[in-house]
C-alpha cells in the first residue's frame, strides 16, 4: 500500500481499469472500513484520502480537536487490500492559503445542516471537487450517513457533468443502534447513553412511515420521542426533518415516495447527525 503525500506519488491507473475513491478526514471506523469494502468489491484499485478539510469546519476548536490518527488508520486499509492512501498537508491541498474559487452548494448549502453550519457544504463541495480532480476515480463512496453532504456532492456531480459515479452506503450502527461517527470518541459514557434517543427517535418515525402515516405525521412521531428527554438531558436537538433525497429540501405534506428523515443535535460538546431513509405513503 503506498502512501501519498503529493498527488504526483498517487499510482498511475492503467488502462482499462476501474479505480474507486473513499474520502475521509481519517479517525477511520468500521462505517469507513465498510465503503472500502464496497470499493473493493466493484473497482481494481482503491485509493482512500485522509484530509481533514479546514474549509468546512465553522468552529476552530472543532477542527483543533478533530481526532488525526493517521498511522492506525493506516493500519486498519492496508489488510483490506487499498492500493493507495492520500494523506495530503493543508499546503499542499490550498497552496498559498485558502482558495480563491471555491465550489457553492447553492440552496442546498443553506438548510439543515447548512443552517447551522453556514459555509459547511462549500467547503465540503471545494474539497470533494479537488480531490475528485487528483485521484482520478470512476467511482466515489461516501456513507449515506451524512445524508445531506451526499445530496450535495450528487448535485455536484450532475450539474457540473463531473464524470464520476456517486455511490453511498448504508450506516453503520453499534449494536445499540447509535450510528458510527468518529466525533463518538469525545461522548462521554453518560453523554453516548443520551445520544441513543436520536436513533431511537429515527427508529419510531420509520415505524410510522411502514405504517403508513403521512409526512407531518412521521416527523411528529420522531419529534415525540425526543422530546421525551429529561430536562436534565446532554442532548441540544437542531433538527428532525423529513427531506427530499434530492434537493435536502423538507418534503410536502403529501409527498409519496422515498424520504430520508434527518436528525442532529449537540450531546454535551459533541455535534451528531443520524439518518434513515422511508417511503412515505406506502403502507407495509
Amino acid at each position: 500500500m503506498i502512501l501519498a503525500s503529493t498527488a504526483a506519488e498517487l499510482p498511475t491507473r492503467e488502462p482499462g481499469t476501474r479505480r474507486a475513491v473513499v474520502m475521509t478526514m481519517g479517525a477511520l471506523h468500521e462505517g469507513h472500513l465498510a465503503l472500502v469494502r464496497r470499493a473493493r468489491e466493484i473497482a481494481d484499485q482503491v485509493v482512500v484520502t485522509i484530509f481533514v478539510n479546514p474549509l468546512q469546519f465553522n468552529e476552530a476548536a472543532d477542527l483543533e480537536r478533530y481526532p488525526r490518527t493517521l498511522e492506525a488508520d493506516c493500519a486498519l486499509l492496508e489488510p483490506l487490500g487499498v492500493d493507495a492512501v492520500f494523506a495530503p498537508s493543508v499546503d499542499e491541498m490550498y497552496p498559498g492559503g485558502s482558495p480563491t474559487v471555491t465550489v457553492s452548494a447553492g440552496a442546498i448549502g443553506g438548510v439543515l445542516e447548512g443552517a447551522h453550519r453556514p459555509g459547511h457544504f462549500d467547503g465540503v463541495l471545494t474539497v470533494v471537487l479537488k480531490l475528485l480532480h487528483l485521484t482520478d476515480p470512476d467511482v466515489a463512496l461516501f456513507g449515506a450517513k451524512d445524508a445531506q453532504q451526499v445530496i450535495a456532492v450528487r448535485a455536484m456531480v450532475r450539474d457540473l457533468a463531473v464524470p464520476v459515479r456517486i455511490e453511498a452506503v448504508d450506516t453503520v450502527r453499534d449494536p445499540d443502534g447509535l450510528a458510527l461517527s468518529s466525533r463518538n470518541v469525545h461522548l462521554s459514557e453518560r453523554e453516548r447513553a443520551e445520544a441513543l434517543i436520536l436513533s431511537r427517535a429515527l427508529f419510531a418515525a420509520a415505524g410510522a412511515a411502514r405504517n403508513g402515516s403521512a409526512a407531518p405525521d412521521v416527523v411528529a412521531t420522531g419529534r415525540a420521542v425526543l422530546a421525551q428527554r429529561p430536562p436534565a438531558s446532554a442532548v441540544r436537538v437542531d433538527y428532525l426533518e423529513a427531506i427530499d433525497p434530492r434537493t435536502a429540501m423538507a418534503v410536502e405534506a403529501d409527498h409519496r415516495g422515498d424520504a430520508v428523515i434527518a436528525v442532529a443535535a449537540r450531546v454535551g460538546a459533541t455535534r451528531l447527525i443520524d439518518n434513515v431513509t422511508v417511503t412515505l405513503g406506502e403502507k407495509k
